[in-house]
Parts: structure tokens; sequence; C-alpha cells
């Protein structure tokens, strides 16, 4: 049996699979048959309906009364004086109850069952003689109406709540000429990637910038629903490209719709969509972002219909079934996807005022507090169904990245309080740190995988992101470390960045050896593509705000410069299939989180540190900024979903 090629993604996240549709083999035989026959079978069980109506009417001669009319009634008896008859304790009340009344109204009733059904017979006649697309479209029509009408449901509007204090989204302008240039270089970029996406992929899920067309992946199913458009939306928004974000909005208002039969990953369109919708409505105020946003978490929910409550990797939007990737182990749900929900559903509870979706992912952390961990770590795969690891594999790379960011991140968007997420944190942090982070004959740090029992020396660059967590972790730490976890996370960014020093472009590769005599350098062919991936200019920013060491903004020019050189193309950016090439050939592919994190860490890391302030901001996994809730905050401490 081979193995399905790697698909990169974005993000913390696992590495999905390239998988094509026959990949998903669909487990019951689809049955077909032609509209005419489903009309027939209609028609049969009609007449069955109607004929079993005549036959078993009521016996005259046990009931003295069958009565549609409703103009005479039963009422409790209370004196038979007046005429009426005793039946039971109830008397029968009205005007020449006899018996042809009765005979009457009974040929009334079947007169009227053949009227109908020979109503019906002329009907369904009527739709026999007419032709296959007339009857399509007769059935589109109808399909039209319950959309309509789901929507009108759908669109109920939302309790009104106060936006929390919302700080820095309007200011960084740099001081120093040389640091607002290259801001404003990047802002250029972003202009050429959102112009291109407009003009050649608008409205379909991401770009491919040669071809100039537009492009998606499994994750998102077989529907268009705009994907880099929800993901860029705050990163215009925050570099003044108000006319964009206009554009953004005003297709997602239009044509953003949910309702659609698609299977697609929950992970991904929570972090992506669901994220990317909430940080556009706490930074512009426009309610049409939130509500799109309730909307869609509305269709995630049913992922959570398992027997332990973990949910579903992938959901029909539809339908609501849900199922795992063929590929995870057992039939898995993957650590990294229903471990990075808490951020985006905390905030839907917030802003809503119904509790489910806190409580949703409050019952996963339960579930996980109650479990062994192997060598104090988290394994990568569990059973929906039984509630039990499945292969003992751990990463703080692909697979169980944002797992661990999240712990933190759900402390710190609670204004600190959430203690219980704190915990986690570090302790997972020690276990990490005890098995998983080495230092390389060279004197590089690095954090290897954890795979039946022995580490595995290869460190990925979704694993770079941990640099940055370190660092952001650092205060708050235990036994006063914080200097410990600062310098960790300088380890990392700097064994990151020989990553990209050691290769022809100056790009990161996907994954990367520290084996023998090759350390920080991609050994496979399939692992030395870079894929506008932003966790290491993500690690960059964080050092950057923690520290102010300008090597950081150094390195981060280091990567503008490379990926404008080698990945821009006229119909926007793309991909590279070898990073140790002079002459690369590309991907095709402009990622939509190239929008939504690669530029907007690179803006944010030449801007001044008011713009989006850590303390009052926290950027969930697709670097999509949420508001802190802070507790002294009377619309929050007032709102019994988050207490």
């Amino acid at each position: 049996m081979t193995t399905p090629a790697l698909l990169p993604l974005s993000g913390r996240r696992l590495p999905p699979l390239n998988l094509g549709a026959s990949a998903f083999p669909h487990h019951r035989a689809t049955l077909r048959l032609s509209e005419k026959f489903i009309l027939l079978l209609i028609l049969s069980a009609f007449i069955t309906l109607c004929f079993g109506a005549f036959f078993f009417l009521p016996d005259s001669s046990k009931h003295k009364r069958f009565d549609l009319g409703l103009e005479d009634v039963l009422i409790p008896h209370v004196d038979t004086s007046k005429g009426g008859k005793n039946l039971g304790g109830f008397l029968i009340h009205g005007q020449g109850h006899d018996e042809h009344r009765h005979r009457e109204e009974e040929e009334r009733l079947r007169n009227k069952i053949r009227a109908d059904h020979e109503k019906a017979l002329e009907e369904a006649k009527e739709k026999l003689k007419k032709s296959r697309d007339e009857i399509q479209a007769e059935i589109q029509t109808e399909k039209n109406k319950v959309v309509q009408e789901l929507k009108k449901k759908d669109s109920k509007p939302l309790p009104p709540v106060p936006l929390p204090n919302l700080i820095g989204i309007n200011s960084g302008e740099p001081a120093d000429p040389d640091i607002r240039e290259k801001r404003n270089k990047i802002k250029e970029m972003m202009k050429h990637a959102w112009d291109n996406y407009r003009q050649y992929g608008w409205g379909h899920n991401e770009l491919k910038p040669i071809a100039r067309k537009g492009h998606s992946t499994n994750i998102f199913g077989n529907s268009q629903m705009g994907a880099t458009i929800v993901d860029a939306l705050d990163t215009l928004y925050i570099m003044g490209l108000h006319d964009e974000f206009r554009e953004g909005k005003e297709w997602i208002d239009k044509n953003l719709d949910f309702s659609v039969n698609s299977e697609v990953s929950v992970f991904e369109v929570n972090i992506r969509f669901i994220g990317g919708l909430l940080a556009a409505y706490y930074l512009s105020g426009q309610e049409v972002f939130k509500i799109k946003a309730v909307q869609l978490a509305g269709k995630l929910l049913p992922a959570f219909n398992t027997p332990t409550g973990i949910p579903w990797a992938m959901v029909n939007l539809k339908s609501g079934v849900g199922r795992n990737w063929g590929w995870a182990s057992a039939g898995s749900s993957i650590l990294a996807e229903f471990g990075t929900l808490h951020m985006e559903f905390v905030h839907l509870s917030y802003l809503t005022g119904d509790p489910v979706y806190y409580n949703k992912v409050m019952h996963i952390r339960k579930l996980l507090q109650k479990m062994d961990r192997p060598n104090g770590l988290y394994p990568n795969y569990l059973n929906p169904r039984t509630g039990r690891w499945g292969q003992h594999h751990t990463s703080v790379g692909g697979l169980g990245d944002s797992f661990y960011e999240y712990l933190l991140k759900a402390w710190l968007m609670s204004d600190k309080m959430d203690t219980e997420a704190r915990k986690m944190y570090d302790d997972a942090i020690e276990a990490i740190e005890k098995h998983l982070i080495r230092k390389s004959n060279g004197g590089l740090t690095f954090i290897g995988e954890w795979k039946n029992g022995h580490l595995e020396r290869k460190m990925g660059h979704l694993t770079c992101f941990a640099g940055g967590m370190f660092a952001l972790g650092a205060d708050g730490s235990r036994d006063d470390r914080a200097g410990h976890y600062l310098q960790l996370g300088a380890e990392i960014a700097h064994t990151c960045h020989e990553s990209y020093d050691r290769t022809t472009l100056k790009l990161g590769p996907e994954a990367f050896k520290f084996d023998g005599g090759v350390e920080a350098v991609a050994v496979r062919q399939n692992e030395k593509y870079y894929i506008l991936r932003p966790e290491v200019i993500e690690t960059y920013w964080y050092m950057w705000r923690f520290t102010h060491d300008p090597k950081y903004r150094q390195w981060g020019w280091e990567a503008t410069q490379a990926i404008d050189k080698y990945c821009r193309v006229s119909g926007g950016f793309s991909g590279v299939k070898d990073v140790y090439s002079s002459s690369p050939t590309y991907d095709d592919v402009q990622q939509s989180f190239f929008l939504a994190e690669t530029l907007k860490y690179l803006y944010l890391l030449f801007s001044n540190d008011d713009l989006l302030p850590l303390d009052n901001w926290v950027f969930n996994t697709e670097a999509h900024p949420l508001p802190v809730l802070h507790l002294a905050n009377t619309t929050l401490s007032g709102n019994p979903a988050y207490r």
C-alpha cells in the first residue's frame, strides 16, 4: 500500500494528505433512481393511504359521533334532563343526532376522499408528462425556497454585546524612515497578492498565480467559500487597505453561504473562517462578520456528536454527518485539531450569550485531564469512539503543535484567570523539555518528535512557531523561570534562522534533520519545499516584541527579500519546490495563510508595539487577533457562559 503524498497546509496543524476523491470511498452504494420512478413510488404510497382511510372508517354502530365539522363538541356531562344521551360521563350535545345524519356525514367524507384521490392521480399524470429538465427545475425551485427559509431562520438578530475595550487597531507607524520604508514594501506585497486574487481567483478559496485561476483543497470540501477573502480581512484592515477591506466585506455579505453540501475540515474552517470573521468583527465593528461567524459555528456543532464528545475531523455543512481522516491512526481524531477550538468558541459564547460553544471545548479539556499521558506527553491521536489514545506519537510540530499554543493562549485570553489552562500548559512544556528538546553536536537547540518509544531528531517548519510560544509564555512560568523560557525561545529562533540561512534561496525547508554531520538541512526531496509558511517569521516577531533585539528585524527583512525575489510572480506569490536549487520550480499555489499570517507578521515586525499590543490581543493559530476578555469588563463578568 503506497502512502499518499503530503499536502502542505497552513499554521499549526497536521501535515494533511493530498488525497483525491478516490482516497475517500463512500461506505454506502449510491442508489440512483429516475425522478419519474420516485414520483410513481410516492403515488403508490398515496393510493395505499387513501384506500386505507376508506376501508377503516369508523363504524357508526359503535360510535355515535364521527365529526370533522367541529360544530358540535364533547362536554362533561352535568345534567341529562336536557334531551341529551349520557355516554361514558360525557354529554353529546347538539341537535338532530340521528342515524340518518351520521350516514350523510360518512358519505360526505367518502366522497371527499375519492375526490382528493382523483385529483392526486391527475396531478401525478401531469407530472409524468413533463420532461426531466422541467422536473429538475421544479425540484430546484423547491430547494431554493427551503434555503431561503433557512437563511431567514439563521439571520435572527444576536443579542447586543458591548465590545471589549479595543486598543491599538489603527497605529504602529514607525518613526524611523528605513523601518517605515520596509513596512511599506510589505504592504505593497500584500496589495500584489490581493489584487491578483481579486482579478483571477475571486470567490475561490485560493489562487493559482501562474495558471491565473482559482484553487482549492480537500480541507474546504467541494465548495468555493472565498477562504482567501475571509483569511485576509484583518490584515487588510490593520494595513489601512480599506477599499480592499470593503470589497471583501461586500462579497461576504452577499455570497458567503454555509448551507452547502460540502464536507470540510472542522479545524481549518474554525481557525480560518470563524477566527477571521471574529477578528474582522472586533476590528471593524461590522455586524455582518459576527452573524456569519455564528451561522458557521452552528454548522460545525454536529461534529461533536460522538460517544466521547471529541469532534470528528470533518463535517458535512448540510447534513451534519462527521467522520475522521482515513489515514489517521485507527480512526482517531487529531490533538492539534480538536485541541485548537478553545479561543474561537469562548468568543462565540461571549458574543451570543449561548454557553454551548464554551461547554463543548471545556468538555474536551476535562476529558484530557482525566487521561493518563505516557511520560507526561500528549499523543497526537485520540479515538472519539473509545476515548483511548491511538498511536503513541508526540509532536510539537504537525498533529500536535497548536494544542499547546491554545492552552497558553486560553490563559492569556482570560486575562490570566484560567489557571487550569496555564497548569496544563506548564505540565506539558516540562514534559516536552525533558523528552523532546535536545542540542545538536553543533550547538543548535531543536525539538524532535517522539515515535514508538524513541526520539526522531527531525524538526519541521511548523515546529518553529514554538520559539514565539516559549517567549509568550515566559511571564507567569513556574519557579520564576521567565528568563529560561525567553532564552529557549531565542535558541529555537536561531535554529530556525539557520534552516533558512543554509539554503540557496534563504527560505526554509518543510523539515530538517539533526543526524550525524547534517544539521538544520532537509535530506529528503519531499521536505525541501517552501510554501509561504509563516512560523519562523512569527517567532521573529514575538522575539522582537519581548527583546527588541535588532537581529530579529534583520532576519525578517532577509526573509521578506527572499520571498519577493523567488516567490513573487506576475500573478501573485507561489511556493517553491526546492529551496536548495538556484532555479526552483513553482508549486503554483498562493496559500490563504500567506495573506493571513506571513505578511501580517512581517508587517507587525516593522511596526511599533502599539499596533495590536499583546496585553490586549491574543492571536489565534491563523494570526487572527482576538481581544483579551478582561473579567473586570462588566459585559464579560455578567455573561454566564464564561463564568
